[in-house]
């Protein structure tokens, strides 16, 4: 499904990971994190493919919302798994949209 944004200027976090040959918990947990996010003050949306490639993209409001969305308690445990035990690798990048455009939405 594709996110419905607002009109721009807003933020994307692209999150790239390789996964590890576990789920240990890892579907339930990425589940949970959206749940969670969408319930977060500032949180716009997001779109996710994962295979052993993931990516996923949440759309945020400003950066002081992402900046809060990275300390909340239970995403603080989701990455400590991560790092642990679902991901070989990974890498955060934060993008200001600009322009965004479309059709069939």
């Amino acid at each position: 499904m594709i996110a419905s944004t607002p009109q721009p200027p807003y933020y994307a976090v692209i999150f790239t990971n390789m996964r590890t040959d576990s789920d240990q918990g890892y579907a339930a947990m990425a589940k949970s994190m959206i749940e969670l996010a969408s319930q977060q003050q500032g949180y716009l949306g997001h779109e996710s493919a994962r295979e052993k490639t993931g990516i996923t993209v949440s759309y945020w409001k400003s950066l002081d919302a992402i900046k809060n969305w990275k300390q909340q308690t239970d995403h603080l445990i989701a990455q400590k798994y991560g790092r642990e035990k679902w991901y070989s690798s990974y890498k955060t990048r934060i993008a200001l949209v600009e322009q965004d455009y479309g059709f069939g939405l």
